[in-house]
């Protein structure tokens, strides 16, 4: 690759490291195409870019972004990078389910960059077990609508009672 390549490379990855909000380092080694192309397919289904990158080129550009010292120790041995856009846990998920389904090969999750802030292997796994927006959402509607169908059902309880008691009295009064 020429030099004004590289210098266009280094400046995209500087760019994508300082805009966007997580990028989990994976090594790729033992995928086979076929493995390789279904784990981008998923990717691409979750809005994460996945990229493979030279460790020099990406050193450079992590350099560039100014957070070198965080994760130049993960850019050792063959290494792929997922940007996500949206959804932090997105790409962790993706990653970390796919490794689940092909437990033999890899990508072996090395670490990554999530609002800033260095997160392990292991951090990426809980990530990973997260649950999405959406899932979140809905638990948050569920709890902001418990009180109100908890007290909608007393009153309910309430006006069953009380309308058990009119006929029970109309009851009483027919009978004398």
């Amino acid at each position: 690759m020429a030099r004004p390549e590289k210098e266009a490379v280094v400046s995209e990855l500087a760019d994508k490291f300082s805009s966007y909000d997580n990028v989990y380092l994976a090594d790729f080694t033992g995928l086979n195409v076929a493995d390789t192309t279904e784990l981008r397919r998923l990717l691409r289904e979750a809005d994460v870019e996945y990229r493979v990158v030279k460790n020099t080129l990406a050193l450079r550009a992590v350099a560039q972004a100014g957070i070198e010292a965080d994760v130049a120790p993960f850019f050792v041995g063959p290494t792929a990078l997922a940007f996500g856009r949206s959804d932090t846990a997105a790409a962790a998920r993706v990653l970390s389910e796919f490794s689940k389904k092909h437990p033999k090969q890899l990508p072996a999750i090395k670490g990554g960059l999530v609002a800033g802030q260095v997160v392990l292997p292991e951090d990426v796994q809980r990530i990973a077990k997260l649950p999405t927006r959406e899932q979140l959402l809905g638990q948050m509607a569920g709890a902001l609508a418990a009180p109100i169908a908890g007290f909608a059902g007393t009153l309910q309880a309430v006006i069953r009672s009380f309308a058990t008691v009119l006929t029970q009295i109309k009851d009483q009064k027919e009978e004398n």
